[in-house]
């Protein structure tokens, strides 16, 4: 079935959302909470309400939450390590929330994990394409030596993050929310089809 069917309507909201998420990060490098929230909670009351028959999905609020949980487990070690804001780990948040709404169990976390590779997958592409454009290699292995060394010299992930965040201002950004949303996006579109 086509993602863009009347009975999909949830997959479009949390494609828009994805894409306003995108444009927001691309634009401002950062993800409102004023988006994020949003896109967390209204996926927990799809949970709810398909638990009463008034939804549109086959999980629950379990799912939903669940799915909340996996996407911010996946994306907690990258945000340790400076990899990318919180905005972009509170909008993958709402994706699984959704996903878990909608996909129920065990579907919508497999859903979240698959898209989450699709997103990684395309930021480290684009990441590669700035590297290269950009012609600074010896700086950004540099930098991905300071990472790993962090990680094992660090007494504790808050180190390692502060490390990071000290390291912010000589890294060439990568707005991660457009990686994530041509992933997750993609990744509904290849289930779904046009």
């Amino acid at each position: 079935m086509s993602l863009f069917t009347a009975a999909n309507w949830p997959l479009l909201v949390i494609c828009a959302g994805m894409i306003a998420a995108a444009v927001i990060d691309w634009w401002k490098f950062k993800v409102p909470n004023r988006l994020t929230f949003p896109l967390i909670i209204s996926g927990w009351l799809l949970g709810v309400c398909n638990n009463f028959g008034l939804g549109a999905g086959e999980g629950g609020v379990g799912a939903s939450l669940l799915g909340t949980l996996l996407a911010f487990g996946l994306m907690l070690p990258i945000y340790a390590i400076g990899g990318m804001g919180a905005g972009d780990v509170k909008m993958t948040m709402g994706f699984g929330a959704w996903m878990g709404a909608f996909y129920g169990l065990p579907d919508g976390l497999w859903i979240i994990v698959y898209a989450f590779c699709a997103g990684t997958i395309v930021g480290g592409v684009i990441g590669m394409a700035m590297m290269m454009l950009r012609g600074r290699y010896r700086q950004n292995v540099a930098n991905v030596k300071e990472i790993v060394g962090d990680l094992f010299t660090s007494p504790s992930i808050g180190e390692v993050a502060n490390r990071a965040n000290k390291r912010r201002p000589r890294w060439h950004r990568l707005p991660y929310g457009v990686p994530l949303c041509i992933g997750f996006v993609g990744y509904l579109i290849y289930l779904h089809g046009f």
